[in-house]
């Protein structure tokens, strides 16, 4: 099989959208470890169980969500259960797996921290860009989302709003 090289401009794209990648986690993290004390992920985890039926969701279903490990989620549940955020119990269907559930402080972190949140994503992303960007830039995501995320994991049709605001 041979390689289709990228022309100048897909590599230039491509170049510009790795670029993204790796300083965008960077970005987030910063004002979320200042303002509110959570890492990106630790609120991305918060905001998953926002939006769940009763703020509950199975661990494996909260793995698959934000693409962590069983290993790293039980880590960072561990932590955020040691601050109150969140707790763990039997699923009552399934006495062999175990749910998570956010606590009311939890629920009360992912409310405080959401405008911040907000903002910053507001001031980096999609202030930058103009209204007609906003929906390529979904229409590009959801293109690229249907090929790394065929069964739509990530996009859910439980998903609500991922800051958390209902």
């Amino acid at each position: 099989m041979q390689t289709e090289w990228l022309s100048d401009e897909e590599r230039v794209a491509w170049v510009r959208l790795a670029a993204v990648l790796e300083l965008l986690p960077g970005v987030l993290d910063t004002q979320l470890r200042r303002d509110a004390e959570l890492t990106h992920f630790e609120y991305f985890l918060l905001a998953m169980l926002s939006e769940a039926p009763d703020r509950t969701l199975r661990m494996t279903s909260l793995a698959q969500r934000t693409h962590a490990t069983l290993p790293r989620l039980s880590h960072v549940v561990r932590r955020l259960e040691d601050r109150g955020l969140v707790r763990r119990f039997p699923c009552p269907q399934d006495g062999r797996a175990t749910n998570a559930q956010l606590t009311d402080a939890g629920w009360a972190k992912v409310v405080d921290t959401a405008p911040g949140h907000v903002t910053n994503v507001r001031h980096h992303v999609i202030d930058a860009l103009g209204a007609d960007q906003v929906t390529q830039l979904s229409e590009i995501t959801e293109a690229i989302l249907a090929r790394i995320d065929p069964d739509g994991v990530v996009m859910s049709p439980q998903r609500g709003h991922p800051s958390g605001r209902r």
